[in-house]
């Protein structure tokens, strides 16, 4: 490893246009987390891993803040701390709070083989946390085996200082004039038997990628689209159940986010991604599984575009520049963000399913690395969410959810079943 150059750390950042909403949503038993892990061959050894974190951590600069609260906005502040690597919970994405993590927005986790990491959404999104976890491993490899790991835009130099693209703002820099109404009717809400002590309930299914990639182009249709489609038709079977009335059904809405990573020429780390709803109306009858992929293909198909998800985007940012919201102070800010978050927030789906896609390794990483996840955690309104990727052949499928009640995930698997594709399940169900 080269020496690193001495480094000029920025004393404060801006937070980006999508961590804005978070600081005033967030509560003392909820701020929105999301996990991502990687398995390897052997036991971790948590010195090295401590180690490990010191080295990214010096090339993460956006990771290395801690949020302060200042007149007008919230804003992110170099921390000068260090963050402590700490053994795994019961649970993943329990609630961090940041006064007992030194200030620190992130955390790091393991267990047996496992290193995770856990990181409030005002840091970054699913992309900008995967890279952080793949340098997070590629440096313990290296410290812990001698692993001579190539270097890239997705596995990180830790020799060298942050770039200063890693850190920008991409939503302002690619927003344009053009806007879009943000209006939408509200979605069936999965109501549930709430757990008093909040535990919070996994369920993962393993499915070979062949298998159901298979299914997916013999409908010409996306992973994605497919498993989507799946989701709509568990959630609609869940309301027809729930509600007598075809007259009181509710749209059935699955919050998928979009990578604009994909759209645009930008290495940042932070925040940019935007996201769609694709649904049906269930009062307008019954769906068959091809009517709800058809209507899933084809809404994706128009809105996840670069003008469509340009205008959502542009939206937010011009929000953000009207000056009597810029110069109105922050605690009336917080309460007009936390009532809209509130109001809108997760209403506009029924669930959300977040796909990171085929993670890559190096082969002197994969050999060491036997399996990898990605949890989305618990939404301020949906009891019931689901992170997916794929990696080494297999489909990681994690359901999360804050209730008793696992009917969705029951409807979701046994649909794929019946389809002949093969599932292993797993959970930390506890019987009580």
């Amino acid at each position: 490893m080269k020496e690193r150059p001495k480094e000029s750390h920025k004393k404060w950042m801006v937070l980006d246009n999508a961590a804005k909403i978070y600081p005033a949503a967030k509560r003392r038993n909820w701020k929105a987390l999301f996990r991502l892990s990687a398995d390897l061959t052997e036991e971790v050894d948590p010195l090295i891993l401590q180690q490990a974190l010191e080295s990214t951590l010096a090339r993460f600069e956006g990771f290395a803040q801690k949020l302060k609260r200042g007149l007008f906005w919230y804003y992110l502040e170099h921390n000068e701390g260090r963050p402590d690597v700490m053994p795994d919970g019961p649970y993943p994405c329990a609630p961090m709070d940041f006064r007992k993590n030194n200030g620190f927005m992130f955390r790091v986790l393991y267990h047996g083989a496992r290193i995770a990491v856990e990181i409030f959404h005002v840091l970054s999104d699913g992309s900008g946390g995967l890279c952080f976890l793949k340098t997070l491993v590629a440096e313990y490899l290296r410290l812990r085996y001698g692993a001579d790991i190539p270097r890239d835009r997705e596995i990180l130099d830790c020799s060298l200082p942050p770039e200063p693209d890693e850190t920008e703002d991409a939503y302002v820099k690619y927003a344009r004039n053009a806007t879009r109404t943000r209006r939408e009717p509200d979605s069936y809400y999965i109501s549930g038997t709430g757990e008093p002590d909040r535990f919070i309930h996994i369920i993962t299914g393993t499915i070979p990628v062949d298998e159901i990639l298979k299914r997916a182009r013999e409908k010409q249709v996306s992973l994605t689209e497919y498993l989507t489609a799946v989701l709509i038709m568990a959630v609609d079977k869940l309301q027809r159940a729930s509600v007598r009335s075809e007259k009181r059904l509710k749209p059935v809405k699955v919050c998928i986010p979009i990578n604009l990573r994909n759209f645009y020429p930008t290495h940042t780390m932070r925040n940019f991604a935007s996201y769609v709803n694709p649904g049906i109306e269930p009062r307008f009858g019954q769906y068959s599984f091809d009517e709800v992929l058809s209507a899933v293909h084809h809404y994706m198909r128009s809105e996840v575009t670069e003008k469509m998800l340009n205008a959502k985007m542009s939206t937010n940012v011009q929000t953000e520049k009207y000056k009597v919201l810029r110069l109105t102070p922050l605690f009336i800010k917080n309460i007009v963000m936390k009532f809209t978050f509130n109001r809108v927030g997760d209403r506009k789906s029924s669930t959300s399913i977040s796909n990171l896609g085929a993670v890559q390794l190096p082969p002197e990483m994969s050999k060491h690395v036997v399996r990898m996840d990605f949890i989305l955690g618990p939404l301020s309104r949906n009891k019931v969410v689901c992170g997916s990727l794929s990696y080494n052949g297999k489909l990681m499928l994690n359901f999360l959810r804050t209730i008793r009640e696992s009917t969705l995930e029951r409807e979701f698997f046994r649909y794929l079943v019946r389809q002949g594709i093969p599932v292993k399940m797993e959970s930390n169900q506890r019987f009580c």
